[in-house]
């Protein structure tokens, strides 16, 4: 391992090539090195599907954006090739000396790590490997550690004493049609229902999520908005939502508020107009937990240690092996507890 002479560090560059809560994730570590190095130029490589988590994030200073051949099929794979290409060769014109590898052990990372040209790169390997292209490679910690900690420790060579802080994210302000869809009471809290996630194990039944709006509806003093994956959002790999977003919106017709979430920018920006966020494990559950939203996390157990929402007010529901098995009344009961918490905003939209 070299030895790194935090000093002489004036750019580095972080690697993150999966989801938009792990990319969310990384916030923190990011926000830590401005802080130690307020003049050194901090650069992120992501994908096109996780980008918009980074966006207006005043800790970086410039974003760079790589293609997977899954993300963009409407290209052939020498023209993704061709685009990478150029943004590596982008990247190693900038002459960075650390490179960070975000993330469990990954051969494609560390290859990127290798491929920024970075004089440093830090990354975590699995134990009794052999890192071919980590100048600096830990071995990757146990599965009990929260990533935004996971991630943070691959920067202790610079912060060795610091603890993460908030995550970060900047919403773009609603559009005018955003703001058509969501209008509310400013004594009354608005619960955000986001009904969609790519990984089927992560799925609720919606026959579910329409009882559990029946009983927000009849009991709660609460306004309710509901949010989905459109078909043709940038989501990889997931067909989108809409389907079942038109049974919950014919199921209820005006009395709660449909929003389509096109983007992930438009995701983030409808979860910054709630108070309350009822999610599944996947991204909007981290980009809740950065706005400081209070949520109802419905989660695999043994998931929870490592990706339970960041620094906010949270209630995890679980169920051991399959998140369908949670019920409607353990979801409603933690909903209760956060609404009779809400305090009523003084200015709101």
């Amino acid at each position: 391992m070299k030895k790194v002479a935090a000093n002489l560090i004036s750019k580095i560059i972080f690697i993150r090539r999966d989801n938009v809560g792990d990319l969310v994730c990384t916030t923190p570590a990011i926000r830590a090195v401005r802080k130690k190095l307020p003049d050194a130029k901090i650069g992120v490589l992501v994908n096109t599907y996780n980008a918009d988590a980074v966006k207006n994030n005043p800790d970086i200073d410039e974003v760079y954006i790589y293609q997977k051949t899954g993300h963009v099929p409407e290209k052939n794979k020498i023209s993704v090739w061709l685009h990478n290409f150029q943004i590596f060769r982008k990247i190693r014109k900038e002459h960075y000396d650390v490179a960070v590898g975000c993330g469990l052990y990954s051969p494609t990372t560390e290859r990127f790590a290798f491929f920024t040209g970075a004089k440093y790169s830090f990354g975590y390997m699995k134990s009794g490997m052999k890192s071919f292209f980590y100048t600096n490679a830990l071995i990757q910690p146990d599965d009990g550690m929260h990533e935004v900690q996971r991630t943070f420790d691959l920067i202790k060579f610079l912060v060795a004493y610091d603890q993460p802080g908030d995550l970060v994210l900047i919403p773009d302000p609603p559009s005018p049609q955003m703001s058509g869809l969501i209008k509310r009471d400013k004594g009354r809290p608005l619960i955000a229902v986001a009904i969609s996630a790519r990984l089927t194990k992560n799925r609720w039944p919606i026959n579910k999520f329409i009882r559990l709006i029946e009983k927000i509806l009849a009991v709660q003093n609460a306004d309710v908005m509901f949010l989905w994956a459109p078909t043709l959002g940038n989501n990889p790999g997931f067909s989108g939502d809409d389907g079942a977003a038109a049974r919950i919106n014919d199921h209820f017709k005006n009395s709660i508020m449909p929003c389509p979430t096109l983007t992930i920018s438009s995701l983030v920006t409808a979860i910054s107009l709630s108070d309350i966020v009822i999610t599944l494990d996947t991204g909007s559950l981290h980009i809740a937990a950065a706005l400081k939203k209070s949520i109802v996390a419905l989660m695999i157990e043994k998931k929870v240690r490592t990706w339970h929402p960041w620094n906010t007010k949270y209630i995890a529901v679980t169920d051991e092996n399959d998140v369908q098995n949670i019920s409607v009344d353990n979801v409603f009961n933690a909903t209760d507890i956060l609404v009779h918490d809400f305090q009523p905003h003084k200015n709101i939209l």
